[in-house]
């Protein structure tokens, strides 16, 4: 199914007078007000920059600000131990491993979102690949002189990824091959934000929304009983400029695009969504990707596997899948429904 934008963008505009903007790469959250049901609180929010980007915590049916704080201090304590960067995580001792060394015991966390990542490569069939580092290493989309890595070094790199040399066997993570590292950008954002929502319900939260940039996940419903509105960048437009917006009850919303980490150069726009048989950006005529589903793990992974197979895979693919609902943006300006995603579509 598919649809011209520029319809549902007229009408998305009256509404952003109307909205608060919580701050998400390509996703909004937009809170109206209406007579339906009063709060008898005001949300609570917390702020703070990790995983590369900012994120917010918002409750909306309690005041208790050392949830917010415990709820931050979850995420930060995740990313240190899944970040590729930081040299303390996990991930960076396994990248960083001895040659030799083929098997290192890590955290149950971590070997459950690595096993998670192979699972999502091996559905992709290599599409989407986690032990895509030795390529993604030799990219950098925040530079203001951001450079191509050469075809050479790039072949070099290639020849090191590939998601079959890599195992997990309860908590030891086993590497095939003595060169294969890990890149969780694809699916670690996502798993983080689950963990932070059981962290939230564990608590009694029972109304509230965590933004990861390109990851919101819901905790239930509005206070008022309303679904929460989440708006759908468009891509390349005004960071306020919305396609659709979605209404969302305890559900996760991701999006995967060409339009977060990229750079121009020579009239060629490269972004951070690579090909594991080539190490260069996919170039499919796809704009974005966004995947509604329960769990945010599965929607952060689903919306690059879908992106990286392209539009007629991609859908197919979220067709035969429970519970989950795609919209593809093409490069030609159109939106693109799985099965029911129509549905979740805020009516005018």
């Amino acid at each position: 199914m598919k649809n011209r934008l520029q319809g549902r963008k007229d009408w998305v505009k009256k509404l952003v007078p109307c909205a608060v903007i919580i701050g998400a790469a390509g996703l909004f959250l937009y809170s109206f007000s209406n007579d339906i049901g009063k709060k008898e609180i005001e949300p609570v929010s917390r702020s703070a920059f990790a995983l590369d980007t900012f994120i917010t915590v918002t409750l909306y049916d309690s005041e208790d600000t050392e949830i917010l704080d415990g709820c931050i201090k979850l995420c930060q304590d995740y990313e240190k131990l899944l970040s590729k960067t930081i040299e303390t995580s996990e991930i960076y001792q396994l990248n960083h491993r001895d040659p030799s060394v083929r098997r290192i015991e890590v955290s149950p966390e971590t070997a459950e979102v690595i096993e998670k990542g192979l699972y999502y490569s091996a559905l992709s069939g290599g599409a989407f690949d986690i032990t895509i580092e030795p390529a993604s290493a030799l990219w950098e989309f925040s530079g203001e002189e951001s450079e191509l890595p050469g075809e050479e070094e790039l072949q070099e790199a290639i020849a090191k990824v590939g998601y079959e040399k890599v195992s997990v066997e309860g908590n030891e993570v086993v590497f095939q091959d003595s060169e294969a590292t890990l890149d969780l950008g694809g699916i670690a954002k996502g798993y983080i934000a689950d963990k932070m929502k059981e962290y939230l319900l564990e608590r009694g939260v029972e109304s509230a929304v965590i933004n990861l940039g390109g990851n919101v996940l819901c905790v239930g419903e509005r206070a008022d009983g309303n679904p929460f509105q989440i708006g759908l960048r468009e891509p390349f437009g005004d960071r306020n400029e919305q396609v659709a917006v979605l209404g969302i009850r305890d559900l996760s919303v991701v999006s995967s695009g060409v339009y977060e980490r990229h750079f121009v150069k020579d009239g060629v726009n490269y972004h951070h969504i690579l090909n594991p048989d080539t190490g260069w950006p996919y170039q499919n005529g796809l704009a974005s990707v966004t995947i509604v589903s329960e769990d945010s793990a599965d929607g952060d992974a689903l919306s690059t596997v879908c992106f990286s197979l392209g539009l007629e895979q991609g859908l197919e693919l979220a067709d035969s899948l429970p519970d989950v609902w795609a919209y593809f943006i093409t490069e030609d300006g159109e939106i693109h429904y799985s099965e029911g995603a129509l549905e979740l579509v805020a009516k005018q």
